[in-house]
């Protein structure tokens, strides 16, 4: 458990150093821990190391876990993120475990979400998940070459707009996963794409808050920040490799 306390150490040394490359604060990033497959003993250890974000990916992982960690810790509760794909069918164990979530990829899934959460009489924060890589293996709203298709474009704002509308969902920014790639650098475009797209809904639905970007991951999340990300989902540098 040590290793974790030394890992984090180090992560959030590069965050810092990222953002300072941009002329960032380090303090406008949140640092989400995402600890699927790993126990509560080491969700606890990185809680005890200052983490208060957590992101799991499944949630049959989630359910019994979450309650294992409220009990071993002392003080606030962490924040649980759903950071994973999630089906429809779910939406209401999303809602009744976690606290904000990243991957809504679909009208029809935030349509169950806000459902369930005026139930629970609640408000649940989102991301839109979009696919701007165009990967045939990612989720997401299919959003490859919005800036030069007007029609991919208006038919996601279209969709956006209804999204706004549900009382039981607030929409927070945007999501995203980049391939993967041996050099970062080459996804860069991914993470600058986002970030523009962010700035159209913006503009189009001033009311709205699009001040969050869910981007980056172990392998890529300092040029993530350095394109704007405000909330970096790392796992494997936190954690070690997975267990088998």
């Amino acid at each position: 458990m040590e290793q974790i306390a030394a890992n984090l150490h180090t992560v959030r040394e590069r965050i810092a150093e990222a953002a300072q490359r941009a002329g960032r604060d380090p303090d406008d990033v949140t640092l989400v821990a995402v600890c699927k497959t790993f126990p509560a003993e080491s969700v606890i250890a990185a809680y005890e190391a200052g983490v208060r974000h957590f992101g799991e990916n499944r949630v049959e992982e989630a359910t019994p876990k979450i309650p294992l960690v409220k009990a071993g810790i002392e003080g606030t509760s962490p924040t649980w993120h759903m950071v994973g794909h999630i089906q429809s069918r779910k939406a209401s164990d999303v809602v009744a475990c976690f606290d904000y979530v990243h991957s809504v990829d679909s009208l029809k899934l935030a349509q169950r979400l806000s459902r369930y959460a005026v139930e629970s009489g609640r408000v649940l924060p989102i991301l839109l998940e979009c696919n701007v890589s165009g990967e045939e293996s990612k989720y997401g709203f299919d959003v490859r070459g919005w800036s030069g298709d007007s029609s991919c474009l208006d038919a996601f704002l279209d969709t956006v707009a209804s999204v706004l509308e549900l009382p039981g969902c607030r929409v927070r920014g945007l999501m995203t996963m980049a391939p993967w790639v041996d050099d970062p650098e080459i996804i860069r475009p991914v993470f600058s794409n986002l970030r523009g797209l962010s700035s159209i809904l913006r503009e189009r639905f001033a009311d709205a808050n699009w001040d969050e970007l869910s981007m980056g991951m172990s392998d890529d999340f300092e040029i993530a920040i350095e394109e704007g990300a405000t909330l970096v989902r790392i796992g494997r540098a936190i954690f070690g490799s997975r267990p088998v």
